[in-house]
Parts: structure tokens; C-alpha cells; sequence
């Protein structure tokens, strides 16, 4: 699907949909409650705020722009809004955000870059979107990737394992991969979704159900008006998850 095919989303469905975007904050903080029981604590002075994963996280962002708090760097997407509202309510806080997505990545290519892109920063909230190239680069270009879900929840758990025990006291964020395509391969995601929650319930991490979110999200406006193609986020659907993000941790 092009972006330009959302242009058949009638006038009054447009609005109606902007309309619901606001009010899905109600939907948003109903997901947050059954998802985030943790009292977390407020964030420090000169906290680091990491996110990191695939094209829905990088969002445009430019690679050599390696600074915290610069918009060239932090993309056009919900990294970049989350950033940006936490910096306008927390001035004098020095806080520092960054955003390490690289689009087509998987989580082998986290584990190569993670030191780097994760480790060195020392960040003290990490928040990791990751799962829908794992399953999509096993069917598509000629299906050189020849991942399982069992490599996938196998490397994950390796990458939250090495986060915890190399940057002390961080807490990690896991965002549960989604889509709205309902293709029989598609729905091979829902495997891909039990992971991220199993390893969060596990590990005691926090979890954002963000599948759920765009299921309801959907059912005020078309599925196209919050993910473009089935997968990546619109305008909208970068600023639900935003919203929602925000709801689950709690600052």
C-alpha cells in the first residue's frame, strides 16, 4: 500500500478520526492500567531515555546525528514525540533522549550494534520495538532470512540479559510488535507478540500492548489512518503510541 492510497478516507471520516484520536486517550490509559503495575520512580535529573528497533523507530532519523534532543537524530516518528513532550514537561531535568532504530533491522542486527547503540549510552529507560522484520524477512526477498521464532525469543532474551547485567539499574521497555494486515502470514505475528509479553512477564519488564491499542483504534477509523500499510505508524498512529507509551511508564 502507498501512502497516497489513505487519500480515499472520506472528509468526514478524516475528521472523525482526529476526533478519536484524542478521545482514545480513554483507550490508551485502559491498556496502561492492565499492562503497567509497577510504581516506577520519576525521572532523575539527567536521565537517558533510549529507544531503539526497526524503520518504526528510526522514522527518518539521520544517522550521523549521534547528539540527544536533536530533531535531525530523533526521527519524525513516536520516539521523537515522546522526546519531545518529556523534554517540554521536565525543563530543567537535563534530560537526555536518543533514537537508535535502523529500518530492516531484526534482533540480530540489535545484537551486533549493541554495544554502541546501547551499552555505551548508559541509558536508564531503554525501550526496545523489535519483531516485525523477524517474521517479515523469513517470507519476503526470496527468504534468505532463515530466522525462527525460537532464534528470535532465544536473542532477546540475550539482549535484555546483557542490558541488565551491563548498564545497572536500567529499566526495560518492551513495545509488543503489530500490524493490522490480515494476511494468513501476518498473522504468524501473534507468535512474535507472545514472546515480547512471555519475556516481559518473565523478566518483570514493562509491556506495551500496543497490537490492542490499534485493534480498538480501528474501530473508529480505518485501519489505514493509523498504520499506513498495515505496519507503519501515520501521523495518528505515531501519535497514539506516543500517548500510549507514555501512559504504561508513567512519566
Amino acid at each position: 500500500m502507498n501512502r497516497s492510497d489513505t487519500s480515499s478516507l472520506s472528509r468526514r471520516n478524516i475528521l472523525r478520526a482526529v476526533t478519536s484520536c484524542f478521545a482514545l486517550g480513554g483507550i490508551s490509559s485502559v491498556v496502561g492500567a492492565e499492562s503497567s503495575s509497577r510504581n516506577e520512580p520519576a525521572l532523575k535529573k539527567g536521565a537517558v531515555i533510549l529507544f531503539q528497533g526497526d524503520s518504526i523507530t528510526d522514522e527518518g532519523r539521520k544517522y550521523d546525528v549521534l547528539d540527544p534532543n536533536d530533531n535531525k537524530g530523533l526521527g519524525n516518528g513516536y520516539a521523537a514525540m515522546i522526546s519531545g513532550q518529556l523534554l517540554l514537561a521536565h525543563p530543567d531535568s537535563e534530560l537526555k533522549c536518543y533514537n537508535r532504530g535502523i529500518s530492516g533491522n531484526k534482533i540480530p542486527d540489535l545484537a551486533a550494534r549493541w554495544q554502541q547503540d546501547a551499552v555505551a549510552l548508559k541509558p536508564d529507560i531503554l525501550s526496545i520495538m523489535i519483531g516485525v522484520n523477524d517474521l517479515w524477512h523469513t517470507l519476503a526477498f526470496g527468504k534468505k532470512y532463515k530466522g525462527t521464532i525460537k532464534d528470535y525469543e532465544a536473542g532477546y532474551r540475550t539482549l535484555i540479559e546483557r542490558s541488565q547485567n551491563d548498564i545497572p539499574g536500567v529499566r526495560v521497555v518492551i513495545c509488543e510488535p503489530f500490524t493490522t494486515r490480515t494476511s494468513d502470514e501476518f498473522k504468524l505475528l501473534g507468535m512474535y507478540r507472545d514472546v515480547a509479553r512471555k519475556l516481559a512477564d518473565e523478566m518483570k519488564l514493562t509491556f506495551i500492548p500496543f497490537q490492542s491499542l490499534f485493534d480498538k483504534a480501528s474501530k473508529s477509523a480505518p485501519a489505514e489512518f493509523w498504520l499506513w500499510d498495515g505496519i507503519h505508524p501515520s501521523a495518528a498512529g505515531h501519535a497514539i503510541m506516543a500517548n500510549q507509551w507514555r501512559e504504561v511508564v508513567g512519566i
